[in-house]
């Protein structure tokens, strides 16, 4: 599937199982498409002293339940349909883990590998200047996303509270702990991911020592969640980037990989274990290959649409942890469902990061600094209340987990709505 059909499979998911919920049509309508979406041009000083045009997106689905949240972007790739599924998808996750959110999600058409530290600050600057009157800690609370980061947040934080006249750190989330960021938030996605594991080893009576993992995508999401698995004593065989990945069948150590990549520039090589970054017997394999490696716990943390109908027949994980933004397809998950794998949707997988952005926001709006325990001991009593609701109706209404999760949060948002 390409990317710029992203948006119309979701629609139609949304619209079938809102008959199901007899949800009523004109809400219904409402909610496949967002209720705001601004596309506008950013102009950006360069180095050699022209000024170029980037766009920028804001996409702002729905504010039933709360105020508008979700990430903001930096890729080339970025468009307008991409902008709104996310943002639906967002509207989906707050309302499924049942926290005062709506959902939002922004971007901008730009490869920050492309720019230099003051040409990328200048963007940075430049797109809150453009969206200002449409965002703020009550209306729209934007956070870090694929290639922003907390220093482009905490530029987007002091240009954000320059021009409201005042220091306001709850206008974003993401930000650096100096500027009231939550200790915690960095981990938050991945730690989250590895709670719904633990939550599958209560139900499958799982013994970690001897459960498999694999796990596509080696950035933030997918490193943590890797680092929290094995310290719960789960065995990652097989990781990867967008380059490529590594397998070593007697598990390797995402920390010691973490610091050869840096060494290195790649992970390819990295077979880390013990005290050695060469242990015998490992071996650099595709992403494709890692999607297909024998183990019982498949995570696909990079992006979306990478376990399609093509690979889907060959995926041998019993359970999917989906931690990357819609990275099963819809005809692959319905080969999946029928092959008897246990999919976890990324609405709940991944949705630490946004519990965790709730959890900032409160911080900010009291001035009451919360420790790393706290936030950590917080998130897990959230996404675990959320799965086991999510796995009783799953059951009761006798449908897959996504249906579930997508039914759980449509009621919630047409009940706000109504």
């Amino acid at each position: 599937m390409k990317r710029e059909n992203f948006l119309q499979p979701l629609q139609k998911e949304i619209e079938k199982i809102g008959r199901i919920i007899k949800a009523p049509k004109e809400i219904l309508e409402g909610l496949k498409e967002p209720k705001r979406f601004v596309k506008f041009q950013i102009p950006v000083l360069m180095k050699d002293g022209r000024r170029k045009i980037f766009w920028g997106f804001r996409s702002q689905h729905n504010n039933a339940l709360g105020p508008y949240k979700g990430g903001i972007r930096f890729h080339p790739k970025v468009c307008e349909e991409e902008i709104k599924a996310l943002s639906i998808l967002m509207s989906l996750k707050c309302a499924l883990v049942n926290i005062p959110f709506g959902g939002a999600k922004g971007g901008v058409a730009v490869d920050p590998q492309d720019l230099n530290k003051k040409e990328l600050e200048r963007l940075s600057r430049q797109y809150v200047r453009e969206i200002f009157p449409l965002i703020g800690p009550d209306l729209d609370i934007p956070a870090p996303d694929v290639n922003t980061n907390e220093k482009i947040i905490s530029w987007m934080v002091q240009e954000y509270s320059k021009l409201s006249g005042k220091f306001n750190p709850g206008a974003f989330t993401g930000k650096p702990e100096k500027l009231w960021g939550l200790k915690g938030r960095k981990e938050a996605t991945g730690f989250g991911g590895v709670v719904i594991l633990e939550k599958l080893k209560e139900i499958f009576d799982l013994q970690p020592s001897k459960t498999t993992i694999a796990i596509q995508g080696f950035g933030n999401v997918g490193f943590h969640f890797a680092k929290f698995a094995q310290e719960k004593g789960y065995k990652i065989l097989a990781i990867s980037e967008a380059e490529g990945g590594i397998y070593l069948k007697e598990g390797l150590e995402p920390e010691k990989v973490l610091k050869c990549k840096a060494k290195k520039g790649k992970i390819a090589g990295c077979y880390c274990r013990g005290s050695v970054c060469d242990f015998p017997g490992g071996k650099d394999i595709s992403n494709q290959e890692l999607l297909r490696t024998n183990v019982d716990v498949l995570v696909p943390a990079a992006i979306e649409n990478v376990i399609t109908k093509e690979n889907a027949p060959r995926i041998k994980a019993k359970y999917i942890i989906a931690m990357a933004n819609a990275p099963v397809t819809r005809e692959a998950q319905k080969i999946l469902e029928k092959r008897g794998k246990v999919i976890i949707p990324d609405i709940l997988a991944n949705a630490g990061g946004v519990i965790a952005s709730f959890f900032e926001w409160q911080q900010a709006q009291e001035r009451n600094l919360w420790e790393r325990k706290k936030t950590f001991e917080n998130l897990s009593q959230v996404l675990s209340k959320a799965f086991d609701h999510l796995w009783k109706v799953a059951k009761e209404r006798k449908i897959s987990l996504h249906k579930a999760a997508i039914l759980i949060a449509l009621e919630r948002i047409i009940k706000a709505t109504s």
